[in-house]
């Protein structure tokens, strides 16, 4: 599982592109580019990292779900996710 330090900072990293995101918006509008390399770099959305909701894993997250792909197939086994069952044919 992901630290807890990680999931706080990816908190703030949201909140920081939340706040900077008109700004930028104008910006990128104006073709200011250099009023964009003084802002902050967390005010970039690319600084934002997919993680998992239960293990904080960052590789295979699905977005709709918000869980990695094993947890995925874990609760898909145990039956948790509704209307997903293990494949046959």
């Amino acid at each position: 599982m992901a630290s807890k330090s990680t999931f706080e900072r990816m908190k703030r990293v949201r909140a920081t592109v939340e706040k900077y995101r008109e700004r930028r918006r104008k910006l990128k509008e104006a073709g200011d580019y250099a009023g964009l390399a003084r802002l902050p770099r967390d005010a970039s959305p690319t600084r934002i990292r997919n993680m998992c909701a239960l293990t904080g894993r960052t590789r295979g997250v699905y977005r709709k779900l918000k869980i990695s792909r094993i947890k995925l197939r874990e609760l898909a086994l145990e039956g948790k996710i509704p209307g997903m069952r293990k494949a046959s044919w």
